[in-house]
């Protein structure tokens, strides 16, 4: 059977499961599908002011589905490789709506986060992972490369040989390393990531959504933009976050020493 991805509520967040027990939840061409299509409609849903990305039971995601992988190299080049490019295409565009929603994501890690799984939990705004999870660039072990943007994620946060010595062995990320350098944002006792996502989940949406938005946009697009361009971005949110209604209750709120309410 296919992964699928089940697409619930919890509060003001949405709560995205990779569901597929028996390969610990590879990715398929539906579940990206489905999750580029979650993400297109929590856009523009107001009431949805956070997103969880977890797996179903004890692992996150396996990355791509090495069964399928080698029913695809059974129809030969020019059939397969036309039939794999656009799988990775979908997968890609799942990436790519992760790292585009101006929603917050969280990803809850449990266990594995291997290949594609890796790369997913990458593009989402903050992982909250299990202590004993496992983060890995396993591509090597069946003589594949990586794909999904895990490659341009680390090299961009860790030290170039440290990546490059991750994706040649497939040797798992150390955990408690990942987090003390900010990749992984908060560890967890095993069985809690969840939880302590829709923690994180809940507190964010305590917060002015635009405000929200502003930032994911102003750190996004931060390593494009030179000083004075991320200069001009600044000002500019900030004067429409000024007056944006968020705005107003937040500084009204301030001054009549109240907690604020973002409705």
């Amino acid at each position: 059977m296919a992964a699928e991805l089940l697409v619930t509520r919890q509060g003001h967040a949405l709560l995205l499961t990779l569901r597929e027990p028996a390969t610990r939840n590879a990715l398929s061409p539906t579940a990206c599908a489905a999750g580029v299509e979650a993400l297109d409609k929590a856009a523009q849903d107001p009431a949805i002011r956070c997103i969880v990305l977890r797996g179903d039971g004890p692992h996150f995601c396996s990355g791509g589905d090495l069964r399928r992988l080698l029913r695809t190299r059974a129809l030969g080049v020019d059939v397969g490789a036309r039939q794999q490019a656009d799988h990775i295409d979908g997968f890609h565009a799942f990436v790519l709506a992760l790292a585009d929603c101006p929603k917050p994501i969280i990803a809850a890690v449990e266990g594995h986060a291997a290949g594609g799984g890796f790369s997913l939990a990458l593009a989402c705004d903050l992982i909250v992972a299990a202590r004993d999870a496992r983060f890995t660039l396993s591509y090597a072990k069946v003589g594949l490369s990586p794909d999904g943007g895990a490659l341009w994620q680390l090299a961009r946060r860790l030290p170039p040989g440290r990546v490059a010595q991750a994706a040649w062995l497939a040797q798992p990320l150390d955990t408690a390393y990942l987090h003390n350098v900010g990749v992984v944002a908060e560890l967890v006792e095993p069985g809690q990531a969840l939880n302590a996502a829709l923690a994180l989940a809940a507190a964010l949406a305590a917060q002015a959504p635009h405000a929200v938005t502003s930032v994911k946009g102003l750190l996004r697009h931060a390593g494009e933009r030179t000083l004075r361009e991320h200069l001009d971005a600044e000002r500019a949110q900030f004067v429409q976050n000024l007056f944006h209604a968020h705005g107003g209750e937040g500084l009204d709120a301030f001054v009549a020493k109240r907690p604020a309410r973002f409705d």
